[in-house]
């Protein structure tokens, strides 16, 4: 009898359901947020130009005693444009090969050459400098034209490469010949507006800095700063 009592509240307690773990409440689902205009596969939006500081540089580069053109903002691909472009007509002397360059890079340049490169002709070679050669501004390619490498800035005509100097007594000074040439005069000349545009440019390339460059200097406006 004793172990047939003992064993009773052992069969009543294991006829009692176990209880059960609450049950959570349903996540409800997330919201979708605001879609972006751009795909997101899509690296690259258009930028917005900021009338306030074109309008800001075109009266700095007018200021500056430069003729110039302003040209319509243009999107050639989902990389390359040209915004707040200007076309330079006159900086005080010509310039072969411009074509449509930002408005900063330009005042840049008419300064570089206003007041660097004609003080530096005189005082390296004795004769002003009356035509600056290029080899141009907008160019939709990658950096040094490597393949899977990022946008040049001439992609954005933010650029421009300076190859030569024609004195006004004739003679021609290029980078190419001059820069490690046999007269130490045009080597000093090449150098003073090379340091002068590490000095106006957010970035400067020339022979030292590769062999891609041995034959011009590269000034740009883009991020950064390096001077080579």
């Amino acid at each position: 009898m004793r172990s047939s009592a003992f064993l009773l509240p052992i069969a009543l307690a294991s006829c009692v359901p176990a209880a059960r773990a609450p049950r959570r409440a349903p996540v409800p689902p997330r919201r979708a947020g605001p879609q972006s205009a751009v795909p997101p596969s899509s690296p690259y939006q258009r930028p917005v130009v900021d009338e306030q500081a074109r309008r800001a540089c075109l009266a700095r580069l007018s200021a500056d005693g430069a003729r110039f053109q302003p040209l319509p903002d243009r999107f050639y691909t989902d990389q390359c444009w040209a915004l707040a472009a200007v076309r330079l007509d006159n900086i005080g002397m010509p310039v072969t090969n411009l074509g449509q360059m930002t408005c900063e890079l330009a005042d840049s340049l008419t300064r570089w050459t206003r007041d660097a490169t004609q003080k530096a002709a005189v005082a390296w070679l004795d004769a002003p400098v009356i035509r600056i050669e290029s080899f141009g501004t907008y160019s939709c390619r990658p950096i040094n034209n490597v393949p899977g490498a990022r946008l040049s800035e001439h992609g954005h005509a933010n650029a421009v490469d300076i190859s030569g100097f024609v004195l006004a007594n004739g003679r021609r000074i290029t980078v190419l010949a001059d820069w490690n040439g046999p007269d130490p005069y045009a080597r000093n000349f090449l150098r003073a507006v090379h340091d002068a545009g590490c000095r106006r440019f957010n970035v400067v390339l020339g022979p030292d800095a590769n062999a891609l460059h041995r034959n011009h200097f590269h000034f740009d406006m883009g991020p950064g700063r390096a001077c080579r």
